[in-house]
């Protein structure tokens, strides 16, 4: 695989040059960016994959809600709708993704719309809500956002910075220039000041930018049916484990430490299971002759396993849910000053609650 992607370094230079040309003409305002007198808040990254984009997402969710009429607008990555749509209570990912219908199952009194068009989507939010965020729209420049957050995975950040697809750049490295914020997520719990300035030295920040740092902060265990949590996992525990999402790596270190007796069903970022994948992980769970074993799946791989056509014998099996949050290293309170002082130049314009 790796000597297949240098095979395709040409198709990379190829779409560098296409995506570089198309920035510059949004930078040049040939093509329109629509900057909104109202703050939006925009959460992203530069490569393909997870660099933690929910979890932050989250984080200014639980930051905002209880000053401010918070939205989320995403495009709603795996859904089969279309057009702006907000989630309702019991939303599903077919309908809203599975990222949307994660956030609207955490944080019920907010609004979690899904819409490709996100200028259209931030007009829809504004004349109700104080303050848009939106989750992965980086590269979406139809919308100049008035913060953002540009996270980097501290498990990729000494990969070589190649275009897709021969590497895993969205758009070159330079346009990290737009972002306020660079935040290097899923680091060690114990990354040093010396580690921090080697990172921040490879990132190389503009002069206006900030750099933090954050870990992942995994939770306790909960049932997927939502009736409880369950700390019953240790190192004569067989984990059976479910996944389709970008990097499994942090999660994979986290079980380790406790068990190392993990059977990995791993399958791609938002995947669409089937009832073959789940009949096949419910038979051979079925089969184990483990005396202690867990069916353990993420928060954003349980909102895929609530489709109706699933939902028969997934309920059949113990699965247990293992949600994350973010934790800074450190700088946690002016991070939260740069959103809440962004957020709170507009309070006369909008509804503080």
């Amino acid at each position: 695989m790796k000597y297949l992607r240098w095979l395709l370094f040409p198709l990379s230079l190829i779409y560098g040059l296409v995506v570089s040309i198309r920035n510059w003409f949004y930078d040049a305002g040939l093509f329109k960016s629509t900057l909104f007198n109202f703050p939006v808040i925009c959460v992203g990254n530069l490569d393909v994959g997870g660099a933690g984009k929910s979890p932050m997402t989250e984080y200014l969710i639980r930051l905002l809600k209880h000053e401010y009429k918070v939205a989320t607008l995403s495009r709603g990555y795996g859904r089969l709708t279309r057009g702006y749509l907000e989630a309702g209570l019991n939303a599903t990912a077919t309908e809203v993704g599975d990222e949307p219908a994660q956030f609207k199952n955490k944080f019920a009194d907010i609004t979690v719309a899904v819409c490709a068009d996100r200028v259209a989507g931030i007009k829809k939010l504004m004349p109700e809500h104080d303050v848009v965020i939106l989750d992965d729209a980086y590269q979406h420049r139809a919308v100049k956002p008035g913060f953002s957050v540009l996270l980097f995975d501290y498990t990729r950040i000494n990969e070589p910075r190649l275009m897709l697809p021969a590497g895993n750049l969205r758009e070159p490295f330079v346009g990290r220039w737009r972002a306020d914020v660079l935040m290097v997520s899923k680091c060690p719990s114990n990354l040093t000041v010396q580690e921090q300035e080697q990172l921040t030295a490879r990132l190389k920040p503009f002069p206006f930018q900030k750099v933090y740092f954050t870990t992942i902060a995994y939770q306790t265990l909960q049932r997927l049916d939502g009736g409880g949590f369950a700390d019953n996992i240790d190192a004569d525990t067989t984990v059976f484990l479910l996944s389709g999402i970008a990097n499994t790596t942090p999660l994979l270190q986290h079980l380790q430490g406790i068990t190392p007796k993990i059977i990995h069903y791993k399958y791609p970022d938002h995947h669409q299971f089937s009832l073959k994948n789940i009949s096949k992980l419910a038979d051979e769970f079925g089969a184990c002759t483990a005396e202690k074993k867990l069916l353990i799946t993420t928060e954003k791989d349980a909102q895929r396993l609530g489709e109706q056509q699933l939902l028969p014998l997934v309920n059949k099996l113990p699965f247990l849910v293992l949600p994350i949050g973010i934790k800074f290293i450190d700088g946690e309170q002016e991070f939260a000053g740069l959103i809440k002082n962004y957020v709170r130049e507009y309070s006369s314009h909008n509804s503080i609650h």
